[in-house]
C-alpha cells in the first residue's frame, strides 16, 4: 500500500526561504565585522556589501510574499496545539514584516546620514530622506533594535523547527527541506 506524499513547501518557496536565511546570516556577519573597524576602504566596502545584502533580502521578501499569497503553505500537523498554530502564524507574519522593516530602516538611516545606496555599485537607489544627522542617529537605533528583534525571532523560529523535528518528531522541519534531503 502506497503512502500519501508528505506535505511540503513548493521548490520556489524552499529556495526563497534558504536564500533569505543565508543572506541574513551574511548580513549579520558583515555587520558585526564592519562596526568595529576604523574608517578605511575595507570598512566602506563592507558597508556596501551589507547594504546590497539588505536590498536583496527586501527584494526576495517581496517575491516570497507574492509567491506565498498565491500558494498556500502545507498544513500544520493535525495534532498541533491551537496555541502553537497561533504562535506559528504570528511568528511568520512578524518574520515577513521584519524582512521588510530591517532593510527599509537601513535605507532610511543611510539616506538621513547622507550615504546613498548604489545597489551592486551599479544601480543608485534614490535617498528617501534628506541629510539629517539627528534623524540618522535615531534611525540607527531603530535599525539596530529591529535587527536584534529579527535575530531573536529567527532563533525562536529555528528552535521551534528543531523542537518539532527532535521532540515532536513531526514533518514541520522536513517540509522546508529539498526533496533530495528527505528520507522516508
Amino acid at each position: 500500500m502506497a503512502t500519501a506524499p508528505r506535505a511540503q513547501y513548493t521548490a520556489p518557496a524552499q529556495l526563497g526561504h534558504w536564500l533569505v536565511v543565508l543572506l541574513i546570516v551574511a548580513a549579520y556577519a558583515v555587520a558585526w565585522t564592519m562596526v568595529d573597524l576604523k574608517l578605511s576602504p575595507t570598512k566602506l566596502k563592507l558597508f556596501n556589501y551589507h547594504k546590497w545584502i539588505g536590498v536583496t533580502v527586501f527584494a526576495l521578501a517581496a517575491l516570497r510574499l507574492a509567491w506565498r499569497l498565491g500558494h498556500r503553505p502545507p498544513p500544520l500537523p493535525a495534532g498541533m496545539a491551537a496555541w502553537e498554530r497561533q504562535a506559528a502564524e504570528i511568528a511568520h507574519r512578524l518574520l515577513y514584516l521584519l524582512m521588510f522593516a530591517v532593510p527599509l530602516s537601513g535605507w532610511l538611516m543611510s539616506s538621513a546620514k547622507g550615504f546613498q545606496t548604489v545597489y551592486l555599485g551599479l544601480l543608485p537607489i534614490p535617498d528617501a530622506l534628506g541629510k539629517n544627522a539627528a534623524l540618522g542617529q535615531a534611525l540607527t537605533e531603530v535599525h539596530e533594535a529591529l535587527t536584534w528583534l529579527l535575530l531573536a525571532l529567527v532563533a525562536l523560529h529555528a528552535a521551534a523547527a528543531l523542537k518539532h523535528h527532535f521532540v515532536d518528531r513531526d514533518d514541520v522541519l522536513r517540509r522546508m527541506l529539498p526533496q533530495w534531503r528527505r528520507r522516508s
